[in-house]
C-alpha cells in the first residue's frame, strides 16, 4: 500500500521558508537566482477567462498542484496562473506504483488528487494564503519586484455528473468560492516572524473559475451536463478539457509513430473509438459557448488531455498508461490549428477574435514556450518539463526567454507580439500562426519531438546508492514534485559535498527521483526518511527517523546512522524545519 501524502501545517512551512531564506537564501530548496522578477519593459500579463494574470504560464493540474508549498514553489518561478490538480468523488484512491515516468518522453497513471476533498481545500487555501504573505514579505521584495502581479487560482473537477453533482465536490466548490472559514482557522498558525502579518486581509475568494476533466470515453451529452450544472449551479466560468482523440486514431497514430518515429508506442485504437468525435466536438463548443454567454459567463476549451497508450515498457505496472511530452505537443498543436480551421471567428486567438479561449498543455518547453503562446493559448501550462533536472528552478529561465523573444521582435505585450506573429504566418501562406508552428514541428523543428531527439537517457554512474554519501548532482532535489528532498552540507570526513534527506511525510513514491538518480538504487527509500508526525512514523515500516524540535527522538537504524543524521541536522544550516508539535500562539 503506497502511504498517503502527509501535508505540513501554515505554521511549519512558515518556519521552514524563514529558516531556508535565513541559512540558505532559498526558499523550499529553490534558489534566489531561480526567483522571477518582472521585466518592466515587457509585459507578459494575459486574460484568464476576464481575470488578469501577470504571466502566461503555471503549473498544469498535476503532481505539482497538490501541496501547498508546490504552489509557491510554481510562484516564485514565475507561474502565475494554477491549474490545481483535479478532485474527484473518490478521495480515497490506491495508485500503482511507481506513477511517473519521465526517463525520456512522459508516461504516467496518476489522474487525480492523493488527498481527501477536505485536505485538498485546506492546501489551496494554504496556498492562496502563503502568496499573500510572501507578496508583503520585505525580504523578498528584491528579488520579485515591489508588484509580483496578479495570479489565479483555477480549479479542476472531474470526471461525471453524478460525482461532480455530489455533497462532497460541491462542498468543495463552495468552499473555493468563499473559504471564509477555512482562513479564520489557520490564521492562527501565522505566527513568529510572520507574526506581523497575520492580520492580512487574506481573499476568501479562491477560484471562481474551473477546468472540467472527463474522462476517455465521457459522452458529449455527459460533457455538456457537467457544464451547464457548473455555470448554473455555482455560478462558474468553465473550461472544457478535450482528449488528443479528436484528431481520429489513424491521425494520431501516424503522428506518433510515422512522422515522429515511436514505433514503440502503441496507441489504444478503442479509446478513440469511445471518445468524443471531432465534428461533434465542434457542435459541442459552440453550444456550451452560447449556453454559457446567454448567463453572462464565459467559457473556453483547453489542449489536450494525455493520450491513452498500451504499456508497453512495463516499468509503471498499470496495462493502461497516459503519454505526455514531446509527441503529445505537436498532437495538441496539430488538433489547435484543425480547430482554428473549423471554428473561423470564434476562437480567442489571433486572426480569429472570438470568445473561446483557449488554455494549452502539451511538452511545453523554455525552446517552445514562445513558438506555442504565439499560436494564441492563454495560458501554456506545464507539466512534464518541470519533472526534469532543475524541476520548477525551470519556470524563470523559460520566462526570461520569452520576454527577451517579446522585446528583441520590437513589441513591449503579448497581444502586440501576438497580433505580428499572426500576421507574419499569413504573409507566408498559413492559415494561422498555429498552422505556422505545427509545419515548423514537423519540419525543420522536429529533431526536438522525434524518437532520435528523445531517446537520451538520464545519466547514470556504476555505483549502488548508499544512505550517505553519492555523486550530489542534486537531482532528487529538483525532479520531486512534492518537495520532499532536501540537502544538508556534509560534516567533516564525509564523502561527497551534501548529504540528501526526505522529508517522509511528502513523498508518495512517484518515482521520478529514482530514474533520474545516477546511482543504482531508490533514494525515496535508501535517503535518511526524517518523519515529524508520530502517528505517521509508527505506521510506515521501514528506515526512518522521527524528528521533534529538531531531534531525533525515534529510529528505525542503526545508532551510528542515527547519530549521524542527529549531527546533520544540528549543523550550522541544519534542518531546514522548525518542527514543533501544535503551533505557537500568536503574539
Amino acid at each position: 500500500m503506497t502511504p498517503p501524502l502527509t501535508p505540513m501545517s501554515l505554521s511549519t512551512l512558515l518556519g521552514r521558508i524563514d529558516h531556508e531564506w535565513t541559512t540558505r537564501k532559498k526558499i523550499f530548496d529553490l534558489p534566489n537566482a531561480r526567483i522571477w522578477k518582472p521585466d518592466p519593459n515587457v509585459d507578459l500579463g494575459f486574460d484568464f477567462l476576464g481575470r488578469r494574470c501577470a504571466t502566461p504560464v503555471g503549473p498544469a493540474a498535476g503532481p505539482q498542484t497538490q501541496l501547498a508549498e508546490n504552489i509557491v514553489l510554481a510562484w516564485l518561478g514565475g507561474s502565475r496562473l494554477f491549474e490545481l490538480k483535479t478532485v474527484q468523488v473518490i478521495d480515497d484512491l490506491e495508485i500503482s506504483r511507481p506513477c511517473i515516468d519521465m526517463e525520456t518522453i512522459g508516461y504516467n497513471i496518476e489522474w487525480s488528487q492523493e488527498l481527501s476533498i477536505g485536505k485538498s481545500l485546506t492546501e489551496y487555501t494554504k496556498a492562496s494564503m502563503l502568496l499573500t504573505i510572501l507578496r508583503n514579505w520585505e525580504p523578498l521584495e528584491p528579488f520579485v519586484g515591489s508588484d509580483p502581479g496578479p495570479h489565479v487560482f483555477d480549479m479542476s473537477v472531474g470526471y461525471d455528473l453524478a460525482g461532480i453533482s455530489s455533497d462532497k465536490v460541491a462542498g468543495f466548490i463552495r468552499g473555493m468560492r468563499d473559504a471564509t472559514t477555512e482562513i479564520d482557522r489557520l490564521r492562527s498558525q501565522i505566527t513568529g516572524p510572520f507574526a506581523h502579518l497575520a492580520d492580512l486581509d487574506f481573499d476568501p475568494h479562491i477560484s471562481n473559475t474551473l477546468t472540467l476533466s472527463a474522462f476517455h470515453g465521457c459522452p458529449p451529452e455527459e460533457i455538456a451536463s457537467i457544464t451547464k450544472h457548473l455555470i448554473d449551479v455555482h455560478g462558474l466560468d468553465v473550461i472544457v478539457k478535450l482528449n488528443p482523440t479528436l484528431l481520429g486514431y489513424e491521425r494520431v497514430a501516424g503522428i506518433v509513430n510515422d512522422v515522429l518515429g515511436y514505433a514503440d508506442v502503441s496507441v489504444k485504437r478503442e479509446a478513440f473509438e469511445a471518445d468524443l468525435q471531432f465534428s461533434r466536438g465542434i457542435e459541442l463548443v459552440e453550444e456550451l459557448n452560447q449556453y454559457a454567454k446567454d448567463r453572462g459567463h464565459r467559457f473556453g476549451i483547453k489542449l489536450t488531455n494525455t493520450l491513452v497508450v498500451d504499456n508497453v515498457k512495463r516499468w509503471i505496472p498499470d496495462d493502461t498508461i497516459y503519454m505526455s511530452g514531446a509527441p503529445l505537443h505537436v498532437i495538441a498543436s496539430t488538433l489547435l490549428a484543425a480547430l482554428a480551421d473549423a471554428l473561423p471567428g470564434r476562437l480567442d486567438i489571433p486572426g480569429h477574435d472570438g470568445d473561446v479561449m483557449v488554455s494549452f498543455s502539451a511538452g511545453i518547453t523554455k525552446d517552445n514556450l514562445a513558438d506555442s503562446i504565439a499560436m494564441g493559448v492563454n495560458p501554456a501550462t506545464i507539466c512534464s518539463d518541470l519533472l526534469k533536472p532543475g524541476g520548477y528552478g525551470r519556470l524563470a529561465p523559460m520566462l526570461r526567454s520569452l520576454a527577451k523573444r517579446v522585446a528583441d521582435d520590437g513589441h513591449t505585450n503579448l497581444p502586440s507580439w501576438k497580433a505580428a506573429r499572426q500576421e507574419e504566418a499569413l504573409a507566408a501562406g498559413f492559415a494561422s500562426s498555429a498552422a505556422m508552428h505545427v509545419a515548423h514541428i514537423r519540419g525543420e523543428g522536429i529533431g526536438a519531438y522525434n524518437l532520435d531527439g528523445n531517446s537520451k537517457l538520464p545519466r547514470s554512474v556504476d555505483h549502488s546508492l548508499e544512505m550517505f554519501g553519492c555523486v550530489a548532482c542534486n537531482f532528487c532535489v529538483t525532479v520531486c514534485p512534492n518537495d520532499a528532498f532536501f540537502n544538508i552540507k556534509s560534516l567533516d570526513g564525509m564523502d561527497g559535498r551534501q548529504q540528501y534527506l526526505v522529508f517522509a511525510e511528502l513523498c508518495n513514491n512517484c518515482g521520478n527521483c529514482m530514474t533520474f538518480c545516477p546511482e543504482s538504487g531508490d533514494p525515496a527509500e535508501i535517503k535518511p526518511k526524517l518523519f515529524t508526525n508520530p502517528d505517521v512514523y509508527s505506521a510506515r515500516p521501514g528506515q526512518g527517523f522521527l524528528v521533534v524540535d529538531g531531534q531525533v527522538v525515534q529510529h528505525r537504524a542503526d545508532a551510528t546512522q542515527a547519530e549521524t543524521v542527529q549531527a546533520l541536522i544540528s549543523s550550522e544550516a541544519g534542518l531546514p524545519l522548525r518542527t514543533t508539535s501544535s503551533p505557537s500562539p500568536r503574539k
